[in-house]
C-alpha cells in the first residue's frame, strides 16, 4: 500500500525499509514535516506516517481525507499531535506505538539528572579546554533524597525503580495508581504534596488539556529551592518562561530537558549554520545548570526498531481489512 511518510530521516527510512521487506508497501519518504501546505504531498497515498512535530490538526485532516488517506500512522507513543475528533468525523483511522522500549526514556532520564546533577557536560567541555578546576562542578548525592515521578506507567515505573536503586525516596501521582510502582517500595501522593517535598521532579505523563503546563509559576514557587526538574516526556508539560524566572531566581535548582513546547520549528534538524530567532531556548542553553537534548531519549535500536515494526504492522492490518491493534481513541 503507497505511504507517505513525513519528517523522515537516514534512519527513519533505513530501519522502515528493512521492517517493510516481508510486507512490500510503497513507501515514500519525505523529509519536511506534515503541514497544510506539505499535505498534498501524500495526494494517492492511502496511509500517511507522521511523526511527533508532525501537524496532523483538522485542517491536514480535511486534505488528507479529500485525497484518499484513510490512515495516520504515528511512529509515537503520545499523539497530541493528532487531532482524533476530526479524523473521526473524516473516517480516517490513526494508530500509534503503544509500546517500544520504555528503557531507552527511562534510562535517558536519569542520565539527564545525573550530567545536571554532577554538571558532566561542564565538566567534559572544561577539560577538553585543559581546565581541571572543580569550582562550580559540585552536585548532591541522590541517596537519600526525594524524588518525584509525574505519570506512573512502564517508563515512569523503571524510572522509579532505577531511582530506588540509588537508595533514593520516591514519590508518584498518577490518575491510574499502578501496583508495580507500589511494590517498589515507592508511594502515590498529591500532586500538591509531590511537588512540595521533592528534591527532583521527573515527568512521564502524557500531554492532555489537564497536565498542559502541569508545571506552571505556581507549582514551581511551591518546589524546594534548588529542585532538580527533569523532563523527556512532552514540552507542553512544562510552563518554559516560568521554569526559565525559576531557574534566574535559583528556586530551580537545574532543569534537564529532551522536549519543549516549541521544538517543532527546531529539533530533528541540524541548525548550526543558522540564527537561531527562538529567543526561549537560546536563554535556557545559557544557563550552565541547564541540559538540553533533541528528543532523543526514545533514540536506541531496541526502541526503533520495535517502533518500525509496530508502524508496518498497522499499515499491513489496514491494508487487509483486519482490526487496528493499536487504533487511538477517537471522538
Amino acid at each position: 500500500m503507497k505511504t507517505a511518510v513525513f519528517s523522515t530521516r537516514r534512519y527513519d527510512q533505513s530501519l522502515l525499509t528493512r521492517a517493510n521487506e516481508q510486507a512490500g508497501h510503497e513507501l515514500v519518504f519525505i523529509q519536511d514535516r506534515l503541514t497544510a501546505e506539505t499535505a498534498p504531498l501524500a495526494s494517492g497515498c492511502r496511509a500517511v506516517c507522521v511523526f511527533v512535530n508532525d501537524s496532523v490538526d483538522a485542517a491536514v485532516m480535511e486534505i488528507l481525507a479529500r485525497q484518499g488517506t484513510g490512515l495516520v500512522a504515528t511512529r509515537s507513543t503520545g499523539f497530541n499531535h493528532v487531532d482524533a475528533v476530526a479524523a473521526a468525523r473524516l473516517g480516517i483511522e490513526v494508530v500509534r506505538v503503544t509500546d517500544y522500549s520504555p528503557y531507552s526514556v527511562a534510562e535517558f532520564a536519569v542520565g539527564l539528572l545525573l550530567a545536571v546533577n554532577r554538571k558532566i557536560a561542564r565538566a567534559v567541555s572544561r577539560t577538553r579546554d585543559g581546565n581541571f578546576e572543580l569550582d562550580g562542578l559540585m552536585g548532591f548525592d541522590l541517596h537519600g533524597k526525594t524524588v518525584g515521578v509525574i505519570g506512573t506507567g512502564k517508563i515512569g515505573t523503571i524510572f522509579a525503580r532505577i531511582l530506588r536503586g540509588f537508595g533514593c525516596e520516591v514519590l508518584g501521582h498518577d490518575a491510574f495508581p499502578r501496583p508495580e510502582f507500589e511494590q517498589l517500595g515507592a508511594r502515590y501522593v498529591p500532586l500538591p504534596e509531590l511537588i512540595a517535598t521533592s528534591d527532583v521532579i521527573s515527568l512521564h505523563c502524557p500531554l492532555t488539556e489537564a497536565t498542559r503546563h502541569i508545571i506552571d509559576a505556581q507549582a514551581l514557587a511551591s518546589m524546594k529551592p534548588g529542585v532538580v526538574l527533569v523532563n523527556t516526556s512532552r514540552g507542553g508539560l512544562v510552563d518554559t518562561e516560568a521554569a526559565t524566572q525559576a531557574l534566574k531566581t535559583g528556586q530551580l535548582g537545574g532543569l534537564a530537558i529532551d522536549v519543549y513546547e516549541q521544538e517543532a520549528s527546531l529539533f530533528f534538524q541540524d541548525l548550526s549554520s543558522t540564527i537561531i530567532t527562538d529567543d526561549v531556548i537560546q536563554r535556557l542553553v545559557s544557563f550552565p545548570n541547564v541540559i538540553v537534548t533533541g528528543h532523543q531519549a526514545f533514540f536506541t535500536v531496541e526502541a526503533i526498531g520495535q517502533i518500525m515494526a509496530t508502524t508496518i504492522e498497522s499499515i499491513t492490518a489496514f491494508e487487509r481489512g483486519e482490526p487496528l491493534r493499536h487504533r487511538i481513541p477517537q471522538g
